[in-house]
């Protein structure tokens, strides 16, 4: 209908009868007037002490029938042991999900959803935290809630393994994101990687966390001594002082005072750090290095100063590195700053592959600039304005303000910081820019981090005439401690590996094997469902393997020469993924006939870890446990840790039944292989062959 009536008026001139509207003019941007910014108030806080020893911050604040309020613990990541990196995220995450010593975390989540409150947890880097949020009415329950996360956690072993879980989950995805990567590296170069301050949370410090490393940090730092408590909201001040005097009455834990966090000492890392990523098409960088604390005299000039340089659409990276060459989307620069260690000076962004040498070149220079020539009037004038109206933000509501004043408290910061800051940045002028620019940025200590793709770069970054160190993303994988391995118990490995030697036919018929063909029925169970795969494998000497699957998806196949090798999907044929060849080379190590034969393979160790479990390593560090039946000789399980596609390890055991023979070598039918303790897969297997002729050119050829 509405489509013939506009037919209708169109042919009979209607529409183009009707003599345009007037639109009125409107005034450009530059013209638009804003009203000046609020002025910051410090509202009246009443500050107590709690007879156990806790300072409490009260705000009242009778806008909304709202209560808020968290506990600001004395902790953080920098305590972390070395051994067990990322116990304090773990800890401030099982704070919360275990629950407490009545209640689970999830019937809390139950109870909290129910009068839409929330509790959370967590510990940063220099701090822990435990907040809370309800209606006005709820508050007693909810503080009851509160209480008990804060106090008495119960760390539960499900929650505590599902946190564990899911840390290795993050390990195995950190090189997913080039930006991340980008940000990590640069935060490890400029700190230094073996530092509270620049370490990575690897698998074998997950593994090493327990539940009573847990327990033990919770106790160690969180005590009322050690706590600032802060609420704000509908409530009368002396009214909750004493509810909560009465709360954490009987809460009366004592420590030792907690020591100072340990300084940064990291020294200047000049240079260009890269890392090679070959699936982007750009390239993420982070250029800069250490800069200083919030207290710094001249920190107000340099807010000022990385404004100019690149905080915005005004600023001197974005005109010159957008606007006017076209390098990249988005550039931009940050003079950072920590309550009490140095933060970092830092240019971030990405460009185009090709761009990526110039791109560099170009912000480089741009340094240079801004620390050999006063700004313009504008540029000071637009910085100043931008830095202050940002800063107000922060205080634009009751709980940004009392969080932002207890913070400055909790870093020995003067109750007038706000002032003292916004008063200097008004009065900054370009001479104190240049002298600050000329004094805190150097170009002789910038760390160059670069994630992309070499191969595509237009120009080589060699050109800059910097030192280039490359970058190694490998995720190391968990360190298995080894047996303990002397004469005896090498020769007694031995002894029992060849037993397991004879009992499927002979040394001597497993070391005529020059090719096998095993063709096999698998059926998968995992979360998502069970699946059936048929498997057809090949394998020749040395290191040949060829795989061909049949999914419900399609056909996988693939090949590894023991080096490098292709994979094939439904999407097509490409390299073989790194992580793709880390598991086939850990299925050769596995395979019966070659690891039986592991006494007799250079660079393979054989080494009996107990009665009847025969430890064997190969060059590459990785090994294998292999379980034999002490009445028959054959094997009856090999126990492994393999990555997942997540990237993820899990530990793997192939439990081995159905023994026959085949062409004189006796193999198993059947295969239960459980992943972490759970049934993962059955394999049944339908045929096998030994020495049917097969050729690397059969092996290889793609499809």
């Amino acid at each position: 209908m509405i489509a013939r009536s506009l037919a209708a008026l169109l042919a009979g001139g209607l529409l183009w009868a009707q003599a345009p509207a007037k639109v009125p003019s409107l005034p450009g941007y530059q013209e638009l007037k804003y009203p000046p910014l609020p002025q910051v108030k410090i509202p009246e806080i009443a500050v107590y002490t709690l007879s156990n020893g806790m300072k409490l911050y009260l705000l009242e604040n009778h806008e909304l029938p709202l209560v808020g309020g968290f506990a600001l613990v004395r902790t953080g990541n920098l305590f972390d042991p070395p051994g067990k990196i990322g116990l304090a995220d773990l800890t401030g995450e099982v704070m919360r999900t275990g629950g407490t010593r009545d209640k689970p975390g999830d019937e809390i989540d139950v109870q909290l959803e129910n009068i839409a409150a929330s509790v959370e947890a967590g510990i940063g880097e220099t701090s822990g935290t435990v907040s809370f949020n309800c209606l006005r009415e709820n508050v007693d329950e909810v503080l009851q809630v509160f209480k008990a996360v804060l106090t008495e956690p119960e760390f539960r072993q499900d929650k505590v393994d599902l946190a564990k879980t899911q840390s290795r989950s993050i390990i195995a995805r950190r090189n997913d994101n080039p930006s991340a990567i980008a940000s990590r590296e640069f935060s490890s170069i400029l700190y230094g990687r073996d530092t509270p301050y620049g370490w990575d949370v690897e698998y074998e410090h997950v593994d090493r966390i327990a539940r009573d490393d847990m327990v033990a940090f919770h106790k160690r730092y969180f005590f009322p001594a050690n706590i600032m408590l802060a609420l704000q909201g509908d409530f009368a001040a002396p009214a909750m002082k004493d509810k909560l005097e009465k709360l954490f009455a009987d809460w009366n834990v004592q420590q030792p005072p907690v020591p100072a966090f340990p300084p940064v000492q990291a020294k200047p890392s000049p240079g260009v750090f890269l890392a090679t990523k070959e699936d982007v098409n750009q390239t993420f960088f982070r250029i800069g290095h250490l800069a200083g604390v919030l207290k710094d005299e001249d920190y107000p000039a340099l807010q000022v100063v990385a404004d100019i340089l690149g905080g915005g659409f005004s600023s001197r990276l974005f005109r010159k590195v957008r606007t006017e060459l076209g390098y990249a989307y988005s550039v931009g620069a940050n003079w950072g700053a920590n309550y009490n260690h140095p933060g970092a000076f830092s240019i971030s962004g990405s460009t185009k592959s090709e761009s990526t040498t110039a791109t560099i070149e170009t912000i480089l220079g741009e340094v240079e600039r801004i620390r050999t020539g006063e700004v313009t009037d504008e540029e000071l004038k637009t910085a100043k304005e931008k830095v202050l109206n940002s800063f107000v933000f922060n205080f634009d509501q009751p709980g940004k303000t009392l969080n932002r004043l207890v913070i400055y408290e909790y870093h020995g910061y003067p109750k007038d910081f706000i002032f003292q800051y916004q008063k200097a940045v008004e009065s900054v002028t370009k001479a104190e820019i240049l002298e600050a620019a000329k004094k805190r940025l150097n170009p002789d200590q910038l760390s160059i981090v670069a994630v992309g793709k070499p191969s595509e770069f237009g120009r080589e970054l060699s050109e800059l005439n910097l030192p280039i160190k490359p970058i190694d993303l490998t995720i190391p994988e968990p360190k298995r401690e080894a047996s303990k391995a002397d004469s005896a118990s090498l020769a007694k490995g031995k002894e029992l590996l060849q037993r397991a030697q004879q009992a499927v036919g002979g040394a001597g018929k497993l070391e005529a094997v020059n090719d096998f063909t095993m063709s096999a029925n698998v059926h998968v169970t995992m979360p998502q469902g069970a699946m059936n795969v048929t498997q057809l494998n090949r394998w020749l000497k040395p290191s040949h393997v060829r795989q061909e699957q049949e999914l419900p998806f399609g056909k996988m196949s693939s090949y590894f020469d023991g080096k490098t090798g292709w994979l094939s999907t439904p999407q097509g044929t490409q390299p073989m993924p790194d992580i793709v060849a880390r598991q086939v080379r850990g299925a050769v190590l596995r395979s019966l006939p070659l690891l039986l034969l592991s006494d007799r393979l250079p660079g393979r160790s054989v080494n009996l870890a107990e009665d009847g479990l025969v430890e064997i390593t190969d060059a590459s560090g990785e090994s294998v446990q292999l379980k034999v039946n002490p009445e028959t000789g054959l094997p009856e399980s090999v126990t492994y840790q393999s990555l997942q596609m997540t990237g993820q390890p899990a530990t793997l055991v192939d439990a081995f039944d159905d023994w026959q023979e085949f062409d004189g070598i006796r193999q198993p039918r059947k295969v239960a292989i459980t992943r972490d303790g759970q049934p993962y897969a059955q394999v049944e297997v339908k045929e096998i062959r030994f020495n049917s002729g097969l050729t690397v050119e059969e092996l290889s050829k793609q499809p």
